[in-house]
């Protein structure tokens, strides 16, 4: 059974499917913006690995975003990398959406507005290497 962060497309066919030479994709992936699965030496990228690309392309495409503008955006979804990210919500939904920030996992919505700032903290980096957090993390 697959499910969206199963590694299932070559390098290959990922740059076709997208409009990108594969060695862009590897410039994308030593620049961090993107981690696919490895299979040996052979990347197999995912459903979600696809979406992300496509975002990243939509950020330099249409934003005007360079890698290091992209890199930038990117680390303000805390669920880039997540696993369980649910995706966003359309504008008149009756979730309360943040219309500055498009979501990268479904196309033509935007990112949730956190209810809890746990949901948001849980993921961040700092969080989780804080060696020095024992009052912080009862916030």
């Amino acid at each position: 059974m697959f499910d969206e962060c199963t590694g299932l497309y070559t390098i290959g066919t990922v740059a076709r499917l997208i409009g990108e030479h594969p060695e862009t994709l590897r410039v994308w992936e030593k620049n961090g913006l993107i981690q696919p699965d490895r299979q040996g030496y052979q990347r197999k990228y995912s459903n979600n690995d696809l979406k992300r690309l496509k975002f990243i392309k939509f950020l330099m495409d249409e934003k005007g975003l360079n890698i290091a503008g992209v890199k930038h955006t990117i680390s303000m979804y805390s669920c880039w990398f997540k696993k369980d990210c649910r995706g966003g919500a359309r504008k008149n939904s009756p979730v309360p959406v943040n219309e500055a920030k498009h979501c990268w996992k479904i196309e033509g919505t935007y990112c949730m507005i956190a209810s809890d700032k746990a949901e948001m903290c849980n993921t961040c980096e700092v969080y989780k290497n804080c060696t020095n957090c024992n009052g912080c993390r009862s916030r």
